[in-house]
């Protein structure tokens, strides 16, 4: 019997745009013009929909940045989900932070450059803070049965969630650094470049003689 989730139905997957064409919407209105000089009835002017329906999908303004937000953390996951269980940890993690962070064209480049308008509109408006950081939660409770599928057996439970922890906080870390210069997409002090360097820094100590192979 297979455990493969069924595809999503037509009516989920127009739910789903029309969410991420209203975030797309307050995520250029935020970084234009701040999240306290928008308003929801111009997020959903700009995403052609009704106040109503604005409000079908989302609390406040600043929730509806939200779908855009965990496109990155859906990425990442993939990535890891597609990785031989019982692999080396920490190359693998490498790679999947390397390929999930990378800008290999302009689509790419815009969604970086995205996130860094949104983490610097949310440094001065606490509500958009409280997105991110949940946003970023919910994508470290996910990871830890993926986690758990890569290390097949040789971490404990407690290890997984450190790992899962440490990751998501990488990433996290290397956008926010990333959001307060001008660093270019990729490079020196690129989101990549610091990701990875936040991974050897927060799992380095993890390293066992028998799990060398796992070392970034």
């Amino acid at each position: 019997m297979s455990t493969e989730p069924p595809p999503p139905t037509l009516t989920e997957r127009r739910k789903a745009a029309t969410q991420l064409d209203i975030a797309h919407a307050a995520a250029e209105l935020f970084a234009t013009r701040g999240p306290e000089a928008t308003t929801a009835e111009e997020i959903a002017r700009r995403a052609g929909v009704a106040l109503r329906t604005f409000y079908r999908y989302f609390r406040s303004k600043q929730d509806a940045v939200g779908p855009l937000l965990t496109v990155g953390g859906d990425r990442w996951r993939a990535l890891l989900a597609e990785a031989r269980p019982g692999a080396a940890l920490g190359p693998v993690l490498r790679g999947a932070v390397e390929q999930a962070l990378a800008t290999p064209d302009p689509q790419a480049v815009e969604a970086l450059l995205r996130t860094r308008g949104l983490l610097r509109a949310a440094a001065d408006d606490p509500a958009l803070r409280a997105v991110w950081y949940r946003v970023n939660q919910e994508s470290e409770e996910l990871l830890v049965p993926v986690i758990a599928r890569l290390a097949d057996g040789r971490r404990d439970p407690l290890e997984v969630r450190l790992v899962a922890a440490a990751a998501t906080d990488a990433i996290r870390i290397a956008l926010e650094t990333w959001s307060g210069t001008e660093a270019a997409t990729e490079g020196p002090g690129s989101p990549a470049d610091l990701a990875v360097r936040c991974l050897r820094r927060l799992l380095g100590g993890m390293d066992t003689p028998e799990d060398e192979g796992d070392a970034l």
